[in-house]
């Protein structure tokens, strides 16, 4: 759902001061990634789905990573300090103060939170409605848990409004049995939160600033108030720790195979599918079990993928075929075939119907289109023309031990098995090659290149130097004789 005139916020405000002392990491928790992002640019990702006028993000521990972090990816969003002041409350009053530096913010301001990476624009963009539609002051994001534990509960009259919301250290044993929960994530009415603000104090079990204060002295100074409940709970679930963290990553990437599946791409298994918020897919592309698509990766319509496969910013043509393949950073064309058993390295790029097959190394390699590197082979830094097929086992050996070299294979060129191409060479078109050759010199256009040394054999060497093995029972059974060799026998 796109965001309306009526019902654009002026803005939003994204708490991500925490520290996260629970995940046990150098890492601040915000930034700990789910679904190819982290979590912190999941909710700014949300929070500019609204198109806000405004968005902000309030930091505090590691100050410059995380800010740099949200930057990185949103470079208009403001950032904002919070002092010394604690609590959830302070936060939001520092994000508003940060905002008004650039002009007092007027209208529907909305709060969510840096480590809360399910929560959908979708979702958001209803709380605004709802808060707009019954013109109310405070309107608050709230869902049912059996078991709410710690979160704070919804405290609501006999009429079903919305009273009060108690943080569970402060509320009574009565309080505690209610199930309707706070999610922290709010819309307000920027001038009633400004005012209301300023009357937040510390006086509770904490020693807090609360913003969840704010909706009860908006009530009291004759404001309506109210509540949006939501059924998924797993959309305000934040991540305190690394168990947490898996939850949501499994729920996240549940809901990222369903729309694809629902979008036509046949996912076989579901549970050992794992697949970024960042992958695009066509349809009728089939996904294989144990397949890890990540980052920028997308798929073009009738391609194959898996099993056991994982790519990481790879461009897939239609009708691919990628089995058992590990790669990165690369481009493959329409019809091409990869695997089992391929490794990709950034820089790789497989033209139309070309192959890179089975114990195949690639790196910042072009393979032209319909050529073929189809077993045990290394290639790295090369060009390789069109229609060209590359032996078994070759490797282009692109280092010196001091700097890489580039190779450069024509179009038409047959190579044999077993070939070492010592860059930099360049092999003309419809050349050929022997098996076992060395490539040390340039190979003109046509020519066969082969490295002639005359094979030798010592007859009788085995009865004579490895008597009494199975080899050599089996050579006298052969009819090998004990004979001298060449240089014996000139002795």
């Amino acid at each position: 759902m796109s965001a309306t005139a009526q019902n654009v916020p002026s803005a939003v405000i994204v708490l991500a001061a925490g520290a996260g002392t629970r995940m046990k990491s150098d890492t601040p928790k915000v930034m700990h990634g789910i679904g190819g992002r982290s979590m912190v640019e999941h909710a700014i990702a949300a929070a500019r789905n609204l198109t806000p006028e405004r968005l902000a993000a309030v930091v505090r521990f590691q100050r410059d990573k995380v800010a740099q972090h949200i930057l990185d990816f949103d470079g208009d969003v403001t950032i904002v300090d919070q002092d010394e002041i604690p609590g959830t409350g302070r936060a939001v009053e520092v994000g508003l103060l940060g905002l008004d530096e650039q002009g007092e913010v007027t209208g529907t301001v909305v709060v969510t939170y840096g480590d809360v990476p399910l929560l959908r624009s979708e979702t958001l963009q209803e709380l605004i409605a709802h808060h707009e539609a019954h013109k109310n002051a405070v309107t608050v994001l709230t869902t049912h848990i059996d078991n709410p534990g710690s979160y704070g509960r919804i405290v609501r009259d006999a009429s079903g409004e919305v009273e009060a919301i108690v943080e569970a250290k402060d509320a009574t044993a009565e309080q505690l049995k209610i199930t309707e929960i706070n999610s922290g994530i709010y819309a307000f009415d920027a001038k009633v939160l400004r005012d209301s603000l300023t009357q937040v104090t510390t006086d509770n079990a904490q020693g807090e600033k609360y913003i969840t204060d704010v909706l009860s002295i908006a009530r009291e100074a004759g404001h309506r108030t109210s509540a949006l409940a939501i059924e998924d709970r797993w959309e305000v679930e934040g991540a305190n720790d690394r168990v947490q963290l898996a939850q949501l990553g499994r729920k996240l990437n549940d809901r990222l195979v369903e729309q694809h599946m629902r979008n036509g791409v046949t996912i076989v298994d579901p549970q050992t599918t794992w697949i970024d918020s960042t992958v695009t897919i066509e349809n009728d592309v089939t996904i294989l079990p144990g397949t890890q698509l990540q980052g920028t990766t997308s798929v073009g319509t009738g391609s194959v993928v898996g099993p056991d496969s994982t790519l990481k910013n790879i461009q897939v043509g239609k009708n691919v075929t990628i089995a058992r393949t590990h790669g990165s950073d690369s481009v493959i064309h329409d019809g091409a075939t990869v695997g089992p058993f391929a490794y990709l390295r950034p820089g790789t790029e497989l033209g139309e119907k070309g192959k890179i097959g089975t114990f195949v190394e690639t790196k910042n390699a072009q393979i032209g289109n319909g050529s073929k590197l189809p077993h045990l082979s290394y290639a790295g830094d090369v060009t390789i023309g069109e229609n060209s097929n590359i032996g078994a086992a070759s490797v282009f050996v692109n280092y010196d031990g001091v700097n890489k070299h580039r190779s450069t294979v024509g179009n038409n060129v047959r190579m044999g098995s077993d070939n070492m191409y010592v860059a930099p060479v360049t092999i003309g078109d419809g050349a050929y090659s022997g098996a076992g050759t060395v490539i040390r010199k340039d190979v003109p256009a046509g020519a066969l290149a082969i490295n002639e040394a005359p094979q030798r054999n010592f007859e009788g060497w085995v009865l004579k130097n490895r008597a009494g093995t199975a080899a050599a029972e089996a050579a006298t059974a052969a009819g090998a004789e004990s004979t001298p060799s060449a240089e014996e026998s000139e002795k």
